[in-house]
């Protein structure tokens, strides 16, 4: 069983391969208009005697899409998606922010040629955050489970480096990656060289498809190197439901200062299984030759293993499985990008490559009138 861009599978509508086109053509011919209004250079110089109080706050509209081909043992699947994300202030210390997610994963049934597929669609999350203090957020609504580091900060297909999900990923975040709740997150300096990040949560269950999360506590907290640009954490969580097993995790991330090398890796272990992945990317802006087309490529190597659990009926994946995957990307504009990898996993009677080719866009546009710091 390999991987996909995406693990949520929701009954929806049949859909055809035009709004595939659409989308296609959507996210090429818009990309220099609002690459353009994305990154306007008329904004005034950052002051550092700003009164941040005095700035208004204008809500923020702004959206992924991606169109990702892989091919798993062979077999093609598209793969379009649109997720749309909102932020709303109210004042200096309220914000509502959602981010809703529509994809499909379209495949050939056998005896056809035609793609068909279903439209899922999923709320990622819908919150509103309330600014205590500059060491504490507290959150209530549906937010994304803070367990670990990759499903808050790397899942989005236009931030992710390979377009396939860790093994591990469903490890530790829910049935949704989300939870219903309330959540408390901050940090603060310990030391002008070292800074704690935390966050808290509790979720209860629901059951609802879209909105579906499970009855949970837990929490994460890390430590940064301003300096060496380095963060170790970990995570710890309680299932308050079924089994009522704990989870764990650790979470290591480095950006090398000298080169533009990112450095990433998880561990999780749960009832349902363990395992880890270590990721890494290199942008080739360094290499002396043909600078302007170099500088746009971007190599990834993951290495990852999974391993079943003590709980087999709840396994996500029925046998211990190996995986490794090598990626290139071409950055177009900085909004827009070409993503391609090669893997190939190994499990027991089951050892197949997985490819994949796509593209991946995102454009921000401001909702109002207001100034830029």
């Amino acid at each position: 069983m390999a991987t996909q861009p995406s693990r949520k599978c929701k009954k929806g509508e049949a859909i055809a391969l035009p709004c595939m086109a659409l989308l296609l053509g959507f996210m090429v011919w818009s990309a220099p208009v609002l690459a353009q209004a994305s990154t306007d250079t008329s904004a005034p110089p950052i002051d550092s005697g700003l009164d941040f109080d005095s700035v208004k706050p204008v809500p923020l509209f702004t959206t992924g899409m991606g169109f990702i081909v892989p091919f798993e043992g062979g077999q093609p699947h598209l793969g379009p998606l649109i997720s749309p994300v909102i932020l709303a202030p109210l004042g200096s210390k309220w914000l509502i922010e959602s981010r809703d997610t529509f994809e499909s994963d379209l495949a050939t049934p056998p005896g056809s040629n035609a793609f068909r597929g279903t439209v899922e669609k999923e709320v990622d999350y819908l919150q509103l955050d309330y600014i205590a203090s500059p060491y504490a957020t507290i959150t209530v609504g549906r937010f994304l489970t803070p367990f670990g580091i990759y499903n808050e900060r790397l899942y989005p297909i236009w931030i992710r480096d390979l377009q396939s999900d860790p093994l591990i990923l469903p490890l530790g975040v829910g049935p949704s990656n989300a939870g219903t709740g309330a959540m408390v997150r901050g940090g603060f300096s310990l030391n002008p060289k070292v800074t704690l990040n935390y966050a808290t949560y509790f979720s209860t269950l629901v059951t609802n498809e879209t909105l579906s999360s499970a009855r949970m506590a837990g929490m994460r907290a890390g430590i940064f190197l301003p300096g060496p640009r380095l963060e170790i954490g970990g995570s710890y969580q309680r299932l308050l439901q079924d089994d009522r097993s704990n989870s764990f995790g650790f979470h290591f991330a480095w950006q090398l200062p000298p080169v533009p090398l990112d450095i990433r890796a998880e561990y999780a272990r749960t009832s349902q299984g363990s395992g880890y992945w270590l990721e890494s990317a290199y942008r080739l802006t360094q290499v002396p030759v043909h600078r302007d087309f170099m500088s746009r490529i971007q190599l990834v190597g993951r290495m990852q293993e999974y391993y079943t659990g003590t709980d087999l009926d709840q396994a996500i994946l029925p046998l211990n499985t190996k995986m490794f995957e090598f990626g290139l990307n071409y950055y177009l504009h900085d909004d827009l990008r070409f993503v391609s990898s090669f893997g190939r996993q190994f499990a027991q009677d089951d050892n197949e490559n997985v490819w994949t080719i796509g593209l991946t866009y995102r454009f921000v546009l401001p909702m109002g009138h207001g100034e830029m710091h």
